[in-house]
This record gives C-alpha cells, sequence and structure tokens, in this order.
C-alpha cells in the first residue's frame, strides 16, 4: 500500500470532487448569503399564517432554504474532513454552523405555531390548499410532538444554544482528529515512528505478539493522558441530553432519542436482554481464540490478531471494488450499475493521508450524489468497509432518486439495514469462491470477528450509553472514575473471564466517537440482525424478498422504520430476529471449531 505524505499526490480518480457541490467558495457564497436573506424571509410568516395558501407558501420557502443550507453544510464539512488540520476549512465549517443557529431561530415559531392549531384547522387549510398535500404527511407527523415542544419564546432560547449544546461532541472530534498524538511504535529497521491510525488497523493484527502490544499501549497513550478532559467532554454530552429530555418532557434520554423512530424503548432493552441471555457462544469464541493462540494469557490486544497465521491477503483497491461488485451481483443490474456509477464519478475519497478525518461515512446530499469517505488500506477489513459504505451509499442515492426532497432521507435506524446486507453477501461469495482451506479458515474467521465488532460491541456500547445516561438522570456525577468502572462491568460480562484486563482496556469508552450520538449505536446490531435474515434470504433465491428489499433501499423515510422493516419480513418488535443472528453466531463458531 502506497503511504500519501499529502493529499495532493493521491490520484484525482481517487478523490472525491467536491466542485459537484460548488466549483469555488464564490458560489458557496452566494448561496450562504442567499440563505440568510431566505431565513429572514422566513421570519416575516411569524404571526400571519392564518390560511393554507400562507402555511403552503412558509413550508414550500422553508424546504427551498433546507436544500441550499444542506449543500453549504456539507461543503464545509467535507471540506474540514479532507484535512481537520486546515484552519480556512475549518472557518468555513464554523460559519455554517453559526448560520444553523440562525436557521433554526427563524423557524423556531413554528411548531409552537403548528401545534396550538386545532386538528380541524389543519384540515380545512390542507382541504382548501391542494399544494398542502405535499407536507400533510410531515404536518401530522409534527402533532406526535405536542407535549414535547415549547413556547415560542422558549423554543427560540433553544435553538440559539445549539452551538453550544453540540461543544462536548465537537471539542471531543478536535480532539480525537486533530489534536491527538499516539505514541511511538518500532518498525522492522529498528526506527521510532509515531503511530498512525492506519497502521495501528494494521499492527493489531501483527503475528508478533510484542508488535500488538507496543501498537495497543501507543494507541491509548492519549487517551489515558487526556482522561480527564475526555471524561469532561462525554459528561457534558450525556448531561445535555439528560438536561433536554427533561426540558421538553420525555420520561427518559433513552425514550427522547426513540421517539423521533417511534421505536419503543422494549426494542432496545430487548436487543440487550436476548443478548446477554445468548452470550454463551461469544465466550465460546474467545476461549478457542486463546486455545488456537496457545497463549497462557489473552489480552485486548489478542483480540484482533487473526487465527491463522501467516495469510496477508492484500487486496489493491481496484480489485476490491471489482470484488464488491461481484459479490453483490444478487442484487440485481440497477444495483451493480449504481456502484459502477460511484466509481466512475469520484464519489469516493479512498485513501488516508495526514489530518483526513479517521474511519468511514457516507454521506447523502439530496440533489447532488452521495460522498463517501474512506481511509483504504488495501487489506480485507478496507474491503470489508468499502462494501459496508456503499450499502449506504446506493441506499441514500436510490431514495433520493425515487423519494421527494421531504421523504428521501431515511433514517439512521434503518440505514446499517443496508451495509450490513452487503457485507452478509461479501462474506459469502468469498467462502463460496475461495478454494484454499487455509484463506477459507481465515475467512471464516475475519466474519465471527466482524460479527462480535457489529454486533456485540456495539450492544455493549448500547449498555453503556444506557448505564451512563440513566446515572445522570439519577444525579450520579459522571467522572473517569465512574465511566471505568462502568465500562469494566460491562466488558467482564460481554467477554467472560478469558482476557486479562490490562488497565487500557477501562479506558475503552474514551476512544468513541459516536457516543456523542445519543443512543446510535444500538442501530448497528439491529441493523446486522435484520441484515442476517434479509442477506439468508436473498441468497436462497427468495424473489419476493429480493424485490422487497430493493423497494426498501428506495423508500427513504415514506414510513417509520419498524413498518418498512415489516414490510421485507422483519419484526423487530419480537426477540426473534436477534435470536436468529445469535444462532447463526453459534454456528460460525461451531463451523469454525471443527475445521
Amino acid at each position: 500500500m502506497v503511504a500519501y505524505i499529502n493529499r495532493n499526490e493521491v490520484p484525482i480518480h481517487e478523490k472525491w470532487n467536491l466542485a459537484d457541490i460548488y466549483a469555488d467558495m464564490s458560489q458557496w457564497e452566494n448561496d450562504y448569503q442567499q440563505i440568510e436573506k431566505m431565513a429572514e424571509k422566513l421570519k416575516t410568516f411569524e404571526g400571519e399564517i392564518h390560511d393554507g395558501h400562507t402555511l403552503y407558501h412558509y413550508l414550500n420557502h422553508r424546504e427551498e432554504l433546507s436544500f441550499l443550507f444542506n449543500k453549504v453544510y456539507a461543503y464545509a464539512m467535507l471540506k474540514v474532513d479532507e484535512d481537520t488540520r486546515e484552519t480556512k476549512a475549518q472557518a468555513i465549517l464554523d460559519r455554517a454552523k453559526h448560520l444553523s443557529v440562525k436557521v433554526s431561530a427563524s423557524t423556531s415559531f413554528f411548531m409552537p405555531y403548528l401545534l396550538g392549531l386545532a386538528k380541524k384547522t389543519l384540515s380545512g387549510y390542507i382541504a382548501t390548499e391542494k399544494r398542502l398535500e405535499y407536507f400533510a404527511e410531515d404536518l401530522w407527523e409534527s402533532f406526535r410532538y405536542k407535549a414535547h415542544v415549547l413556547s415560542k419564546e422558549q423554543e427560540e432560547i433553544l435553538s440559539q444554544l445549539g452551538e453550544a449544546l453540540s461543544a462536548p461532541g465537537h471539542t471531543f472530534g478536535m480532539i480525537n482528529n486533530a489534536d491527538i498524538k499516539f505514541g511511538d511504535v518500532t518498525l522492522k529497521t529498528g526506527e521510532k515512528v509515531e503511530l498512525t491510525r492506519g497502521m495501528y488497523s494494521k499492527l493489531i493484527e501483527d503475528d508478533d505478539r510484542e508488535k500488538r502490544k507496543e501498537a495497543y499501549k501507543a494507541y491509548y497513550k492519549p487517551y489515558l493522558q487526556l482522561k480527564n478532559s475526555i471524561s469532561s467532554t462525554l459528561s457534558a454530552a450525556i448531561k445535555n441530553n439528560v438536561t433536554l429530555a427533561k426540558i421538553r418532557h420525555y420520561p427518559s434520554a433513552l425514550e427522547k432519542a426513540l421517539f423521533g423512530d417511534m421505536v419503543p424503548k422494549e426494542v432496545y432493552e430487548n436487543l440487550i436482554q436476548t443478548t446477554k441471555n445468548n452470550i454463551a457462544p461469544l465466550h465460546r469464541y474467545i476461549h478457542l481464540r486463546k486455545e488456537k493462540l496457545s497463549l497462557d494469557e489473552l489480552h485486548q490486544y489478542d483480540m484482533g490478531v487473526p487465527l491463522v497465521s501467516g495469510i496477508k491477503q492484500v487486496i489493491p483497491y481496484e480489485q476490491a471494488y471489482e470484488t464488491m461488485c461481484k459479490a453483490l451481483a444478487p442484487l440485481g443490474s440497477e444495483y451493480i450499475n449504481t456502484l459502477k456509477d460511484f466509481q466512475n464519478a469520484c464519489y469516493l475519497d479512498v485513501r488516508e493521508t495526514p489530518g483526513k478525518r479517521s474511519g468511514a461515512y457516507n454521506l447523502g446530499l439530496y440533489g447532488v450524489h452521495p460522498f463517501i469517505l474512506l481511509n483504504h488500506q488495501d487489506d480485507l477489513d478496507s474491503l470489508f468497509t468499502l462494501a459496508h459504505e456503499c450499502g449506504h451509499g446506493v441506499h441514500s442515492r436510490l431514495s433520493s432518486q425515487h423519494q421527494p426532497q421531504i421523504t428521501a432521507r431515511y433514517s439512521i435506524f434503518v440505514a446499517e439495514v443496508a451495509s450490513t446486507v452487503n457485507e452478509v453477501l461479501l462474506i459469502n461469495y468469498l467462502l463460496t469462491n475461495e478454494k484454499d482451506a487455509e484463506i477459507r479458515k481465515h475467512l471464516l474467521n475475519h466474519f465471527i470477528d466482524q460479527f462480535k465488532g457489529t454486533f456485540f460491541t456495539q450492544v455493549m456500547f448500547a449498555e453503556f450509553e444506557l448505564r451512563t445516561h440513566e446515572m445522570a438522570e439519577k444525579g450520579t456525577p459522571l467522572n473517569v472514575e465512574v465511566f471505568n468502572q462502568t465500562y469494566e462491568k460491562l466488558f467482564r460480562e460481554y467477554h467472560g473471564d478469558e482476557v486479562v484486563f490490562d488497565d487500557e482496556v477501562k479506558y475503552g469508552w474514551s476512544r468513541i466517537p459516536h457516543f456523542y450520538r445519543p443512543f446510535y449505536v444500538y442501530k448497528y446490531a439491529t441493523g446486522f440482525a435484520s441484515a442476517i435474515h434479509l442477506a439468508t434470504k436473498i441468497l436462497e433465491g427468495d424473489q419476493d424478498t429480493l424485490t422487497s428489499y430493493l423497494e426498501f433501499l428506495k423508500s427513504g423515510s415514506a414510513d417509520y422504520p419498524l413498518n418498512l422493516l415489516k414490510a421485507t419480513g422483519v419484526d423487530l418488535t419480537t426477540p426473534y430476529p436477534i435470536e436468529n443472528a445469535l444462532k447463526r453466531f453459534e454456528e460460525l463458531v461451531e463451523e469454525y471449531s471443527v475445521l
């Protein structure tokens, strides 16, 4: 794999093209100023909406503003993520955030106004102004929030506090992406160099245990050094969530987070409880890992090394893309052609470069196209990440093509289904087409570890979020010690007694960006369980499931997430999808054990 010193060295076909949003900053600036004017116009509707005609013009103007604002904000965010050290990019993102506060302030009157209407009055408006039918479902959906919307003055204050309330997450992001300096690791030449995230993902899988240990210690070093600062940001984020839930009259922060998707808290609680009731196969796998590695003690830095030694698959990006397209062929020609368009039109930013945001994501931008960030390392993990993010990307593309703007954006709850179906299809393709017995064992081991990371680890994270929010709701102070104790207890419950508890383990909470998006991570697990069901049916040739799944990808937010999934045959209000996924994990462990 080529290591790039700066972004300019990366081939142009491996970088996204932000000119698809704005050809230059003058266009961005023009839209920025236009949004400011549009926000001022929105304010003039306050106190003036007395009929369906005026209501329609307000909503139409707001949607036009939203379209432009999404472009302005996305461009600024993507520029920062190219190089988080770049001060000019940070400056335009700060301006976009400031604009967001202005826009929120200009619309803060609307929800109190709308919920102050009698249902009969709103029905009359919709009946007399036919163009309101486009907004009707959205308007009625808003009535669900009646008990949680404050007075006009209070809503305006909250909108003005938006930037301050998001500060903990922003601060952690700057620490995690721009400021953190990892410890040193030793190259084969004996030279000491500073660890990068990309290097870590490779070294933690190295056959040399001392290299794994050195990388592990170097990776956690800054998190331990900054433990009090990070604890402060996470504590503030959790307290903000709890306070907002109270202000808006929700029973709990969890129920506030689930309200928008119409997900009952029992779905969240059932996920955790069903997983813990079926944790034995994970404990068995961890025991098997210790056995196969012939270790007296199993440490956290031994959990990522492949159990089949000597298998180092180098998968160049072009080859990875081709393999992905072959693996996803069961989804049909429309799906594969969409994927090929992504590559040809430069929707993906492929390579790790200094300062670039870590990890991977997809950003769907209505009226433009998806933008996919990768930090591709030419290995098996990167192949799976590619398939995962392209799953999100195709979901964004198809929803945008088949839904109007108002319903094109899908819920995060269903997002992980589209990405994980791709991963399940990919591992099936690789196992089916691989003849080498050792590589097959390696692939099976890889999928078990993927399962562990995408399902079990996320459920553990979800329980950590639940427990820490419950503490905050009871007034328990949140600090390093509390976070460590909570994380350690859960880690031991999920991993059993086989893993030796190094000091770094209990600081695992300090490095998780998703904790700044409250109650998000459980959706990885529910999405994974749903995907196991769907991918299995598609591979069995179930045409009805394939048809309903493709329709699901085109549905955006045309219905509530649980209803969209039920239409594909997945009912997450029952324990079955979780139990089915856990049964599949048990089968995988058994299959590997036999091999």
